[in-house]
């Protein structure tokens, strides 16, 4: 058996447009991967209750592997592969008895997620305990994005979001009994302690809320000097695994994967600054900006504004929106928000002529950002 197709999920997205596949998605995949070996043990053993153990070799000689990516919405090809020497005695065996169960264990994976899907959870497609493995796959994937599955048996896919796998992880055994959820994270905040003989700092975010997490070597120098800057009010990027209870409160890290220092204009940053707003915080007035509104708008930032432009300097408005403000050359622009319509206010004035110009903006459409990144840039450049 070489190279036989068997699994094909498409990951949809704006990350994986043009067929690309960011290297976090993969460690995803290969816990799919674990999950599929033990689950095909356990429906080995529902049909043979007699036996005491597995077959020998039940798991030799059969792999899983990418075979290759096919573009769209990126989908990752997972083929099966026969990895025993042709001499081996074992290679039938693992035919007969392993890959018929690796089948079932991928039914009722897809099962068990499109149950979720639908609304509610049965479980018994999987014993609960099994379920916690979807505590490692997809936590990669952000809001907007889902991982698609189908088999020859369930030709109707089925959708692996974040909703769907916080049912999957919340009906499992194991995360009933210590209630955690683990998620990607991107933290921002400030490094008020950092104790070198314990090899640990606290990362205090912007909420208020303070974690201590051990010291990465390789980061030890970016620690200290947001340390030595915490007066200056200088800020990290933390991101690696976060712990959530089950009330979706942030309780620890679980594993640091990067931290860097960050501009102090900072965009999701200062975005965060306004979630603790409350309806009436400008002298009794002012409304409360939307945190569904804060967040579509931390992503379009992120999603359109390259990295090469000049960051705003962002206020909150009376009206819950946001206002963005560049000064560039002899220009001085503003981009007012509405958080709820998603509509945009663009004003720019030519301090050297008087000369304004004023456009609205829907900011759910592409074209609009793009025009928004094309006039900055003209300013940058020295073009009126």
């Amino acid at each position: 058996m070489n190279g036989v197709e068997f699994l094909r999920p498409r990951l949809c997205g704006a990350r994986f447009e043009g067929g690309t596949i960011p290297l976090e998605i993969l460690k995803d995949l290969a816990v799919l991967e674990e999950m599929l070996i033990e689950v095909a043990k356990w429906r080995f053993r529902q049909e043979h209750p007699e036996r005491q153990r597995l077959p020998q070799g039940f798991t030799k000689g059969i792999e899983l592997k990418l075979s290759g990516i096919e573009k769209g919405s990126a989908v990752p090809v997972i083929s099966l592969f026969d990895t025993s020497s042709r001499t081996s005695m074992m290679s039938g065996q693992n035919r007969s008895y392993f890959v018929p169960y690796l089948v079932q264990a991928r039914e009722s994976i897809v099962k068990a997620i499109g149950a979720a899907d639908q609304g509610g959870l049965t479980i018994s497609h999987l014993p609960e305990k099994y379920l916690a493995y979807f505590n490692r796959i997809g936590r990669s994937l952000r809001t907007d994005e889902c991982i698609e599955f189908d088999t020859p048996l369930h030709s109707t896919p089925v959708r692996l979001t974040q909703e769907t796998r916080h049912k999957l992880i919340l009906a499992s055994s194991r995360v009933k009994k210590n209630g955690e959820i683990t998620e990607s994270v991107a933290l921002r905040g400030l490094i008020p302690e950092a104790d070198q003989d314990q090899r640990t700092f606290k990362l205090q975010l912007l909420n208020g809320h303070t974690f201590t997490i051990p010291i990465p070597d390789p980061h030890i120098d970016t620690i200290l000097k947001a340390f030595n800057g915490y007066r200056e009010d200088t800020r990290v990027l933390l991101k690696g695994i976060g712990k959530y209870d089950r009330q979706n409160r942030l309780v620890g890290v679980e594993l640091f994967e990067h931290i860097s220092l960050l501009d102090p204009l900072d965009i999701p940053a200062r975005l965060d600054e306004f979630r603790d707003m409350k309806d009436g915080w400008l002298e009794g007035e002012g409304v409360a900006p939307s945190l569904e509104g804060l967040d579509w708008l931390a992503a379009g930032f992120d999603r359109y504004f390259p990295d090469d432009l000049p960051l705003p300097y962002l206020y909150p408005t009376p009206e819950g929106g946001v206002q963005a403000e560049w000064s560039l050359s002899e220009n001085e622009i503003s981009l007012e928000v509405d958080l709820v319509t998603r509509r945009g206010a663009w004003h720019r004035l030519d301090m050297s002529t008087n000369a304004d110009d004023a456009r609205k903006l829907t900011l759910d459409d592409i074209k609009d950002w793009t025009w928004v990144v094309a006039e900055l840039r003209k300013m940058v450049e020295g073009g009126a």
